[in-house]
């Protein structure tokens, strides 16, 4: 009796434990999460057709526009100057960049110019004889002539027998190889052609210098040229004399340039054109890396945007009553960053930067104009 006691509680407690189980779980009230929908704000601007200059990037390094590679013509030693001849020496126009040593041949070219005056010397009194007429001339030569200056040109010869009695005593073949030397001797000193600077210097002072060896390199620090290549779809497009933008990659400063020459054949490998740009400005200097837009022409009824809006298949977002629509686009010009595009109507709210995840009919929150202002 006992056991079956024991049973019968045992299965009431099981089955009560059921039903309380139940009631407590049923009184309890499930709690779902509500979901929010995020709308994204958005920067937009309206479209505005018009004409949207094309530039042509293009880079490359400075070079000087005049540049003289210097060679001794002469043989000699190197005679210190009022400068040292060292890199980054700056020399004017006129100045003596190097001096060679010419005694020996200045006495020689001394010499050939003491022959010559004894040879017109020694015709005077013949002319006074026999040629009086011609005879003032040739002693105005011997009076105006200086052996420690530049041989004058000779007088004139007005007749045939004058000429055949000059030449018939050796005078003019003296004559020119003195101007000869003379010419030879000058070649001894080299000048700067122009305001520059030293660049190479490859001899020193005392160094014996030999006829054809290089001595060095000068440049003309006033005006740089800017080799670019640009593509031969827009070598009809450029002109000489147009004004192009330069700027350096380590400088936020803009040079002024102008196109000065255009090669007149295409780079069989590349399909590029050579284009030469000049430039002048005191900061610049040879071999500096620049960057260039040469204006190439003007597209019209077309508006410039971030190449990050174009869509695959030359569609772009626009904003149609809060909401995301795609239209097609006629891309005419990919640069590095924008791109120039056709056949979007004037008025059309357009998405001024991407927004990640964008899809049609996706409900977008237009930023007012002012916020859009200060966030910018």
């Amino acid at each position: 009796m006992r056991k079956i006691i024991l049973s019968i509680l045992g299965l009431l407690l099981i089955v009560g434990g059921y039903f309380g189980a139940k009631a407590i779980a049923d009184s309890k009230k499930g709690f779902k999460p509500k979901v929010q929908k995020v709308v994204k704000t958005v920067l937009t601007e309206v479209v505005e057709n018009g004409n949207v200059a094309i530039k042509v990037p293009a880079n490359g390094n400075l070079v000087a526009k005049n540049r003289v590679e210097l060679f001794a013509e002469v043989q000699g030693v190197f005679r210190k100057g009022s400068k040292l001849f060292k890199t980054g020496e700056r020399y004017q126009q006129g100045e003596a960049i190097i001096r060679i040593d010419a005694s020996e041949y200045a006495a020689n070219v001394q010499s050939a110019k003491s022959d010559l005056y004894n040879q017109i010397t020694s015709i005077m009194p013949d002319l006074r004889l026999d040629y009086p007429e011609i005879f003032p001339k040739w002693q105005q030569f011997l009076s105006t002539y200086d052996l420690s200056k530049a041989t004058p040109p000779l007088p004139e010869m007005t007749s045939d027998k004058e000429q055949f009695f000059i030449n018939g005593r050796g005078i003019l073949s003296s004559y020119y190889t003195v101007k000869n030397l003379e010419q030879r001797l000058l070649k001894y000193r080299i000048t700067a052609p122009f305001n520059g600077i030293v660049t190479e210097s490859l001899v020193t002072e005392g160094t014996l210098v030999r006829a054809g060896q290089k001595l060095g390199e000068f440049i003309n620090t006033d005006v740089y040229e800017l080799e670019v290549s640009v593509s031969r779809a827009f070598s009809d497009l450029l002109k000489v004399g147009e004004a192009v933008q330069l700027s350096a990659l380590d400088s936020a400063e803009n040079y002024e340039g102008k196109v000065v020459r255009i090669n007149g054949s295409i780079d069989q490998a590349t399909q590029t054109i050579k284009v030469y740009i000049e430039v002048k400005n005191s900061k610049l200097k040879e071999g500096m890396y620049m960057e260039a837009n040469l204006d190439a022409k003007n597209e019209i009824e077309a508006i410039e945007i971030d190449r990050n809006l174009l869509l695959e298949g030359d569609k772009i977002f626009v904003v149609r009553d809060t909401v995301l629509d795609l239209i097609d686009v006629k891309p005419v010009y990919f640069s590095d960053k924008t791109v120039v595009l056709k056949n979007v109507p004037d008025g059309s709210v357009i998405l001024a930067t991407p927004v990640l995840g964008a899809y049609t009919g996706m409900a977008v929150k237009v930023l007012p104009a002012e916020d859009s202002n200060k966030k910018e």
